[in-house]
């Protein structure tokens, strides 16, 4: 991880694609989390409820971070950042899918 950070990145936009995804990914928590919650499932559950809430939290800090890298003179860094946040929201949101398939089942 330390590689990634030190690594120079080339000025493509990241930022511009991270922004949209990690707020469609957002939505994408918030909707099975609604559907946990509608269905009333008990138990593990409210486990995975809290999961998917912390997933939207990693989401929304990737969002802020792709938008202050447009912003930003330093928008190199933040980018990497935002996009290390992004990688690890996708990484939570498939272990939540995971886990919604076991609880669920």
């Amino acid at each position: 991880m330390t590689e990634l950070l030190n690594k120079p990145v080339k000025n493509n936009n990241l930022s511009q694609h991270i922004l949209p995804s990690s707020a469609t990914m957002i939505g994408v928590c918030i909707t099975a989390l609604s559907i946990i919650k509608l269905a009333r499932f008990s138990g593990l559950a409210i486990w995975l409820s809290h999961l998917l809430a912390l997933n939207s939290l990693v989401f929304l800090t990737s969002g802020i971070l792709s938008y202050a890298a447009m912003r930003s003179s330093r928008s190199a860094r933040l980018e990497q950042y935002a996009d290390i946040a992004f990688i690890f929201g996708l990484i939570l949101l498939s272990l939540s899918t995971v886990f919604m398939a076991v609880v669920i089942d």
